[in-house]
């Protein structure tokens, strides 16, 4: 598979949804991790990240504005020691409290399907990272429906072992825009993971249609000390 740009990615399409970029820093040290989540409707734009504990969670900007919270509000980032899991829902709840009951990252997702948001049923994209003795290694996942239709679930889940540096895979929920939004097709796109984690976060954001973007959640995680830092960029403020 071709290395590709991920900005260039990001430009070219205007609404991507909701995404997860994993990988490992250009210097080789840092496992990476990017979630950025989009918005068309108020209800979905009337967002921001907010720490909590090692992760973060989603919040309503303005909580008067608040008109679902079922899909829009959840923890896309939750720690289990040395696993980080990233997720577009609140599958990153059904995966911690797998992992933790001795199921697997594939497994704990066996319950779990794509979104009940018919007629566009979002496929439900997740990553997890972890360390162990000095290395570290990650795996992707999406369930989606069969070519929009709901009665069969696809499921996909891709790992990837002793990462390269410099690169990343990135998993996003849509195709472009569109009237039922098209979803994500293919196995994560290979992408270049550039610069230190500032760098990387202003690549990101300056990338998303300024339209629709909404926030962007950016760690790096020293591989040989567990370590982080992180960045939260929100477009409310």
């Amino acid at each position: 598979m071709q290395k590709k740009s991920l900005a260039e990615e990001l430009r070219r399409n205007a609404y991507p949804g909701r995404g997860i970029v994993i990988g490992r820093s250009a210097d080789g040290r840092s496992a990476v991790t990017a979630y950025f989540i989009m918005g068309r409707s108020g209800n979905s734009r009337n967002r921001i990240f907010v720490e909590e504990g090692e992760g973060i969670r989603t919040q309503a900007f303005d909580p008067s504005r608040l008109e679902d919270p079922s899909l829009i509000i959840y923890a896309p980032v939750r720690v289990l020691g040395d696993v980080t899991i990233v997720t577009n829902g609140d599958q990153t709840d059904t995966v911690y409290e797998g992992l933790s009951a001795g199921l697997t990252f594939e497994q704990s997702l066996r319950t779990r399907e794509f979104e009940p948001d018919g007629p566009n049923f979002t496929p439900r994209i997740s990553g997890l990272l972890e360390r162990k003795d000095g290395a570290f290694s990650y795996a992707m996942s999406i369930l989606k429906s069969d070519g929009g239709d709901p009665s069969c679930c696809c499921r996909f889940t891709y790992t990837y072992d002793n990462p390269k540096a410099g690169e990343g895979r990135f998993l996003h929920t849509y195709m472009g825009d569109g009237s039922p939004l098209p979803s994500f097709e293919g196995e994560p796109e290979r992408v270049g993971i550039d610069g230190d984690i500032d760098a990387f976060t202003r690549t990101l954001w300056d990338s998303l249609n300024g339209e629709n973007r909404v926030s962007l959640f950016v760690r790096y995680i020293d591989i040989e000390s567990g370590a982080y830092e992180t960045r939260i960029v929100n477009k409310n403020r």
